[in-house]
């Protein structure tokens, strides 16, 4: 998955996130199957429990049987044709999802060697927010962030400045 990079200032962004708006005595489903920012959580204290890569555009069964109080969703609802329906299917009351944000000078991200590492969506802030309210969701705390990369380029400068990341901490209305 991160063959030639490691993204360690979205997940030391992520991580810092996530324990401010969640306790560790709180259970986490996190959207996505084990991966190394689950390891990240588990050395912080959450008990956190993932999805099997099942299509969660068709099969949700695993979001609508779990105990868990708290839903993770880090860059996964731009893989989904719709997203709105994981959203709607979450029981809990507490969800902390992040994005990639549009950006304005990059299409949208396509892997050529694997079908499921491809950007469906790549969300405008607003168009997460709108998807959130009409899935249930009010907002609490928002935050984006910057990814760039160590390149030459005019790409590569805008990055510095442009935000790539968008994270919400979001309650059932």
């Amino acid at each position: 998955m991160y063959e030639n990079s490691f993204p360690n200032k979205r997940f030391k962004h992520t991580i810092e996130f996530l324990k401010k708006h969640v306790s560790n005595s709180e259970t986490i489903l996190d959207l996505g199957v084990v991966n190394p920012f689950t390891k990240i959580m588990e050395e912080h204290g959450f008990s956190v429990e993932n999805t099997k890569g099942e299509d969660l555009d068709e099969d949700t069964s695993t979001i609508t049987n779990t105990e868990a109080s708290v839903v993770t969703a880090f860059e996964i609802f731009e893989h989904l044709l719709s997203p709105y329906t994981a959203l709607k299917a979450i029981k809990g009351d507490k969800l902390v999802a992040s994005v990639p944000l549009k950006l304005w000078f990059s299409s949208a991200y396509r892997s050529k060697t694997d079908m499921l590492d491809r950007h469906y969506h790549e969300f405008e802030d607003w168009q997460f927010d709108w998807l959130l309210k009409k899935a249930g969701w009010k907002i609490i705390d928002r935050k984006k962030w910057t990814n760039p990369p160590k390149k030459i380029g005019i790409r590569p400068i805008l990055r510095r400045f442009t935000p790539r990341y968008y994270i919400v901490y979001a309650e059932r209305i």
